[in-house]
């Protein structure tokens, strides 16, 4: 017989862990759990198993770029005259003066972990022409919440510029581009986006500041369902259980929480081009140290410049591999690059309904078995060892720390010779975190700057040879001059 004691820490570790994974869902009914065993699939199907493979073809992208090869040149600006795009994702699409008439050329510039993702490439255009968010359940046509809450793939562009307060959060569904090019475009003084259990999502060239916490409510995410939401964080972007996911130029600065947060297992994300200013906790990859479906996490982090007034988690890391690529980290107060301890032994995670089992160790015999279900717990007597979902270890299994990749970044330390370090591991002695897979090659240190690498090489499938090596940091300020959301008008190249 379990003791009380121990029941009592597994019943609150079930009700937090119960909390996170519905994400200010109130009511998770079979709409919700479809939507989430739809999107665990898909980000089961977008994981990719040689990571490295990817960080290599990103590498090789942008030194093509840099090198301005002839036939890249000729294909690229060919007769549109000089073209001012400095990185293989701008060069894609930007030196095109008739931009605005191939809006959907972007769909094939994405590059990383999130290559794939094309969001509305396959959709109609939908123009959003109204900047109020006065219904939440019942959102007016024109608006943005209506553009995005609709089922089928839609390619979102802005009729003029605006300034969109948001009322409560805004529900994101799958194969959406948000595109602000041609237009201002400001998410600013409400709540921030939500991508929650979705795959394929662009959203590019938008500003999103001073995002506040929604008190939750009634608000509508699809055309088909509407349901009671717990209060928003007052993320600028949160992800959550998505993948295929690729956000792109965009200048984010003030939110109440972070400013984009992946978490719950989210995977095949890029994050690129954009410009983060002013704000605490940057970027979260990675909620909580208890969910070890983080593990297949991939992230790719590139020519981003991390501006002023910024202070840490640029980014902070949990678990799953991380590629952070030709950034200009020219300010931070505490650390840029961030991770936490391997939390130790933790209980199997199941979706609501099924079985979740503990034991001692891993595979022992346990005479206790819990049953959670969304309503109660249930303490039974059956215990079967081993783990059976997909992705989830048994208890005491060590969960992997992150693996985070920094190459050819640009990081100028500030004056405080306490926060010289690029790196900061949270909560773990060195006995711990050497055994970390954590590097950098080719990055410049600036002011001081120093990065402290941990643990083993990666691997031994891409020999010295093979491997394709990152343009060195001093091309981070080239590559990142651009960043943030463009000042793009009809006729000209953005």
């Amino acid at each position: 017989m379990v003791t009380g004691n121990k029941l009592g820490l597994f019943c609150l570790l079930l009700a937090a862990l119960g909390v996170v994974a519905r994400a200010h869902v109130t009511e998770y009914d079979e709409y919700w759990r479809e939507r989430e065993a739809a999107a665990r699939r898909l980000a089961e199907e977008a994981y990719h198993p040689d990571p490295e493979e990817v960080t290599d073809e990103l590498n090789e992208h942008v030194n093509k770029a840099i090198e301005g090869l002839n036939t890249t040149r000729r294909h690229l600006t060919g007769n549109f005259g000089s073209c001012t795009a400095t990185n293989p994702i701008d060069r894609c699409w930007r030196c095109r003066p008739n931009w605005q008439k191939e809006r959907k050329r972007l769909a094939r510039c994405a590059k990383g972990f999130g290559r794939h993702t094309t969001g509305g490439l396959r959709g109609r255009y939908y123009v959003v022409t109204d900047s109020s968010d006065s219904s939440l359940t019942d959102p007016k046509p024109g608006t943005l919440r209506h553009a995005v809450i609709q089922t089928r793939p839609l390619w979102i562009t802005f009729a003029a510029d605006m300034v969109i307060r948001l009322q409560q959060e805004l529900i994101v569904q799958s194969d959406k581009t948000i595109d602000g090019r041609g237009a201002e475009v400001h998410i600013a003084h409400g709540a921030g986006f939500t991508i929650q259990y979705v795959h394929n999502v662009i959203i590019h060239g938008i500003h999103i500041h001073e995002i506040k916490s929604g008190n939750g409510g009634l608000i509508r995410d699809s055309v088909d369902h509407f349901g009671l939401r717990t209060p928003s964080d007052g993320d600028g972007i949160s992800i959550f259980g998505s993948s295929n996911i690729w956000l792109d130029h965009l200048t984010m600065s003030r939110c109440t929480d972070g400013l984009i947060d992946a978490t719950m297992g989210s995977t095949a994300i890029t994050i690129s081009n954009s410009f983060f200013t002013y704000h605490d906790k940057v970027l979260l990859f990675g909620a909580t140290d208890a969910y070890p479906e983080d593990e297949r996490m991939q992230i790719t982090v590139a020519f981003n410049h991390f501006g002023e007034g910024l202070v840490q988690r640029m980014p902070r890391c949990r678990r799953g591999f991380f590629h952070v690529l030709n950034n200009d980290y020219t300010q931070w107060r505490m650390y840029a690059i961030g991770g936490s301890k391997n939390p130790g032994p933790v209980p199997t995670f199941w979706r609501p309904g099924a079985k979740l089992k503990f034991g001692p160790r891993a595979g022992g015999p346990d005479p206790t078995e819990l049953e959670w279900r969304p309503s109660a717990l249930k303490v039974t007597t059956e215990w079967r060892p081993g783990a059976s979902a997909p992705l989830a270890p048994v208890l005491g299994r060590a969960c992997k720390n992150p693996t985070i990749i920094s190459q050819g970044n640009r990081f100028v330390a500030p004056d405080d010779l306490h926060a010289k370090q690029v790196t900061k591991r949270e909560s773990a002695t060195e006995e711990t975190w050497k055994h970390w897979v954590w590097k950098s090659e080719g990055d410049l240190m600036v002011n001081g700057a120093y990065f402290t690498p941990s643990g083993a090489p990666l691997s031994m499938k891409h020999s010295r040879h093979d491997k394709i090596k990152a343009k060195h940091g001093g091309y981070a300020s080239r590559l990142t001059r651009f960043s943030g959301a463009l000042h793009c008008r009809a006729g000209r190249p953005c």
